[in-house]
């Protein structure tokens, strides 16, 4: 989204805060940043250059437009696929270009995409076709300018004017609001009110062709000529400046040129890449490729805001960090190789490398060269590893692989034989103390200030990586690989007296990585869980916390070396951080200004040497760098720009682009089949630093996300409805930039949509008016399902009544018959029993007549007692008995003996009478007296009947009859 207010606001503070004038060092050069071909993938020249109001870098190449935003490279084709010869930005959203017959400009659409839009056809048909290059761009209030060699075209108001002249043009140029164009033979002409107006003495100029004119102080002009030098323009006339770039310009053949800093000129040659002049006319620096740029010919040059100095090449593209404190050196032929340690001494840069002792010259304070140039060559004597160069009261050293030297100017002298010299510090005035490869060394300095070599210290042989003394006079040793021990030495500094090794048992977080450093007069211990700080009491060590939480992503350095004041270096796997201690309580730490140096220097050998109180001297892989102490204690006001938010695309499927241009995109929008997304953002931020990106999805997230270097973020399955994504950036862990805002909108599916809304209220009321319908009916049902119902319940209650009213009747009935089965069942028993007695009875009277005597005390004749016992039995055995038995048996158990016939034939009638005997439950003797047998008879009985019946032995026979 666009925000012209808060954009011009930005733009102001930050032309404010890099106005300040930087002071171009003579010795080394600045950073040097390459972009090749192979990193934007299209032609080699880059024939201009300019930078929009977001901070887009754009290029004429040779293949067209090519655009830059700190991460993404995008290419845009000319119609006909035409070289751009020039390009120039008007800070409003429009991009200027020309070509071979071609000149317009580039917007973006309301999708964001950057279409190109020609001017030609405004060009009065006089003046067509167009058969020549647009070479210069210039905006001016509301007017732009195209410059070709036949004319010049200024459109403004919605039509082009043509100026043309008498002879060619060559090129013009804008300096402040004036504009100055050279003519062929004719000199060179101010272009004022669209008229030409000759400038007296310009034929002094020569015919080799203007190619810059930069402003200078007091409204005078620098002139540079192709191949006749640099010439001033005082408005009235123009002489030569004779100054110290005048012959390399000459010689080199000046190309093209712009103003850096307020205070400098940078002239681009066709053959030795740029020349940096002061207003004095001295040469104070030469960028070239030896000394970082692709290519010596210099197509076209830009300075951004930030002071930044782009330079179009003949083959790729070079950004020059001007601005930056940081000089370089590089041994691009590969002389010296690695650099492990650096210093300046008498009046001479001294470097140690992997292979030997390397010196030069150092005049960086000489009138007499152009600037400081260096030729650097081997000490005799000092080939191999040079660990160290320490300056100790005057006096510099060497440690070196094979020992110690004291070096003297171009040559050196052994001072000790003992191998691996790695780090020299001051024990007492007179003595130093060394750590090498086999333990430590005692130097003391003579009557003439030389260091000698005294005596081995006894008792300890460990590789002494880094040896520190505290502030009780005990030596601190760090082990090249593992572990810390604690020295006492005797009084006399030869023998160890007290030696104690310390691990991770002691309350460091390991053995390993674990180095010892002096920190503002105390003793600190660094390790990869940040620093530690002995407490002798405890005999332990303790997290220095403090020191730690301020330092922030510091606190894990690897090495400390001193600055200037209460300033040290931190240095961190690589990373480089200067740290302020001066304010009590308050750390200030910088890491903005040194990220060039990132990975740049030799891992666990960085060295940071002080040249004076204005200049340190960096030692790095293949060379050495020059920083200025002055921009050191300078506060650092880095302006971190708006995150860009770049292509935006559909991912569903295939990719798409939906905008290449975010922030200026309107109404994005998204099928709700098509709900993934991608989005990509950059920051237009092009010094060497640690970036990282924080996002936020409103409506999706619930939190920022963790900061990550990622310049791109998808979301997939996304729910319908507006989304916003905010994005900022960070740089080096510290400056966090604005956020950036941008909108779109996954639409509602096909069955949420407008029309199926509609369809969905239609179908309401159907539905509403069905339901009505379907309910009335229902009810109408219902209640006649209710009047059934209680028609029914009443037939029912009825008929219930009914039935109960016959059971009870029945009931009633059957309680009669109960009432008279029980009846007939006494009659019945009453019946037996009366037969059990009367039986009993004539038994008895049986048993009595055989005992009866007559008077002459004689039994009774037998023929009386035969009658009488006949008379007995007949009475005895009297059929109706059975009769009225058997009748009154069939009453109370109906259809007994039809059952026990019908299932069994084969039973007579006493076997009959002994079943409804059984029946009745009687005992075996009352049914001997009714059959008028014994009771041996009648189990003899059971036993036949048993059979016939053909009943199991377990089956009791009474049972089974009653349950007949």
């Amino acid at each position: 989204m666009r925000k012209p207010f808060l954009l011009l606001i930005y733009l102001f503070l930050t032309a404010t805060l890099q106005s300040r004038a930087v002071d171009i060092k003579s010795i080394g050069v600045p950073y040097v940043q390459n972009y090749t071909k192979a990193m934007y993938q299209w032609g080699n020249q880059n024939w201009s250059v300019t930078r929009d109001e977001h901070g887009i870098m754009y290029f004429g190449n040779a293949e067209g437009l090519l655009a830059f935003d700190g991460k993404y490279w995008q290419q845009y084709h000319m119609p006909h696929g035409l070289i751009v010869r020039s390009v120039c930005a008007d800070g409003k959203g429009k991009i200027y270009t020309g070509a071979y017959g071609e000149f317009g400009y580039w917007a973006d659409d309301k999708k964001g995409f950057l279409k190109y839009h020609s001017l030609c056809g405004l060009v009065p048909a006089k003046f067509n076709p167009l058969n020549e290059e647009i070479w210069k761009i210039y905006v001016d209030n509301s007017r732009v300018i195209f410059q070709s060699f036949g004319a010049i075209y200024i459109y403004a108001n919605g039509k082009i004017d043509v100026i043309k002249a008498p002879s060619p043009y060559l090129f013009m140029f804008k300096v402040g609001k004036r504009f100055f164009v050279e003519q062929v033979s004719a000199g060179l002409f101010e272009f004022k009110n669209n008229r030409l107006e000759f400038i007296t003495g310009s034929n002094i100029l020569g015919s080799s062709g203007v190619l810059a004119i930069l402003p200078l102080p007091k409204n005078k002009y620098i002139i540079g000529t192709a191949q006749n030098g640099l010439f001033i323009y005082d408005g009235q006339s123009i002489k030569p400046w004779a100054n110290q770039a005048n012959d390399f310009l000459k010689t080199y053949q000046l190309n093209n040129g712009t103003i850096v800093a307020g205070k400098y000129f940078a002239f681009g040659t066709i053959l030795n890449g740029i020349a940096v002049v002061d207003t004095a006319g001295n040469l104070v620096q030469h960028i070239n490729k030896s000394s970082g740029l692709q290519n010596n010919t210099v197509l076209s040059l830009y300075t951004d805001k930030e002071q930044n100095l782009w330079a179009g090449l003949d083959n790729g593209i070079d950004r020059i960090e001007i601005n930056s404190p940081l000089y370089f050196y590089f041994d691009k032929t590969g002389k010296f190789g690695t650099v492990y340690s650096s210093i300046i001494f008498d009046n001479k840069i001294y470097l140690g490398t992997n292979q030997g002792l390397f010196y030069s010259d150092w005049s960086p304070n000489s009138n007499s060269k152009l600037f400081q140039s260096f030729d650097f060559k081997l000490i005799p004597g000092s080939q191999g590893q040079v660990w160290e160069l320490s300056l100790q009261d005057g006096r510099l050293l060497c440690g070196h692989n094979d020992g110690t030297y004291q070096v003297n100017g171009s040559s050196i002298t052994k001072i000790s034989n003992v191998t691996g010299g790695w780090t020299t510090k001051k024990l007492s005035a007179d003595k130093l103390i060394q750590g090498n490869y086999t333990g430590l060394v005692i130097f003391k300095k003579d009557a003439a200030g030389n260091w000698l070599f005294d005596h081995k210290v006894e008792g300890f042989g460990e590789p002494s990586r880094y040896v520190e003394q505290d502030s009780k006079g005990q030596i601190w040793v760090s082990h090249a690989y593992k572990g810390i021990y604690k020295i006492t030495l005797s009084a006399d500094l030869k023998k160890v007296i007290g030696k104690v090794f310390y691990d991770g048992k002691y309350g460091l977080p390991g053995s390993y990585n674990v180095n010892v450093f002096n920190l503002d007069n105390r003793v600190v211990f660094s390790s990869d869980s940040g620093f530690y700080v002995y407490d002798d009491i405890t005999d332990r060590f303790f997290k220095y916390t403090q020191l730690n939480k301020k330092l922030g992503t510091f606190a894990t350095s690897s090495k400390i070396i001193k600055a200037i004041g209460k300033k040290y270096w931190f240095v961190n796997h690589g990373r480089v951080a200067l740290a302020d201690f001066s304010i009590p309580g308050k750390l200030s730490i910088d890491t903005n200004r040194f990220s060039i140096l990132n990975g740049q220097m030799v891992q666990h050998y960085e060295t940071i040497n002080r040249i004076n109180d204005a200049t340190y001297l960096i030692s790095i892989d293949d060379g050495f760098v020059i920083l200025n102490d002055e921009d050191a204690l300078a506060p650092s006001k880095t302006q971190i720009p708006q995150v860009l938010i770049r292509q935006v695309e559909n991912i569903t499927d295939k990719v798409y682009s939906l905008s290449e241009s975010g922030y200026s995109a309107d109404g994005i929008e998204l099928p709700y089949a098509q709900n993934n997304i991608r989005i990509s953002f950059s920051l237009p931020y092009y010094r060497q630093a640690k970036i990282k990106y924080q996002y936020y999805l409103d409506g999706y997230s619930k939190q920022w996300s963790d900061w990550t270097p990622q310049t791109q973020k998808e979301f997939t399955n996304l729910d319908q409805g507006t989304y916003h994504f905010g994005v900022r950036a960070k740089i080096n862990d510290q400056t966090v930039s604005a956020t950036t805002t941008i909108t779109f909108v996954i639409q509602a599916p096909w069955y949420a949509g407008k029309l199926a809304m509609l369809f969905y209220v239609l179908l309401l009321i159907l539905a509403y008016y069905s339901i009505r319908y379907y309910y009335r009916l229902k009810l109408k049902r219902h209640q006649q399902r209710i009047h059934q119902k209680l028609q029914y319940e009443k037939e029912e209650f009825l008929k219930q009544e009914a039935i109960a009213n016959e059971q009870q009747i029945i009931n009633i009935k059957n309680e009669q018959l109960q009432a008279e089965l029980a009846g007939k069942s006494r009659e019945l028993a009453n019946s037996a029993m009366n037969l059990v007695y009367k039986n009993e009875l004539l038994q008895k009277i049986s048993e009595e007549i055989l005992q009866l005597k007559d008077n002459s005390g004689k039994k009774l004749a037998d023929d009386q007692l035969r009658r009488i016992q006949k008379v007995i039995d007949e009475g005895m055995n009297d059929e109706r008995d059975w009769n009225i038995f058997e009748n009154s048996f069939n009453e109370a158990h109906e259809n007994f003996f039809k059952k026990l016939k019908a299932n069994h034939p084969d039973l007579v009638p006493n076997d009959l009478k002994l079943c409804a005997y059984l029946r009745m439950n009687m005992s075996s003797k009352e049914m001997a007296s009714l059959l008028n047998i014994s009771l041996r008879g009648v189990e003899i009985r059971r036993y036949r009947l048993r059979k016939k019946l053909n009943l199991e032995h377990d089956k009791n026979l009474t049972e089974f009859l009653i349950e007949l």
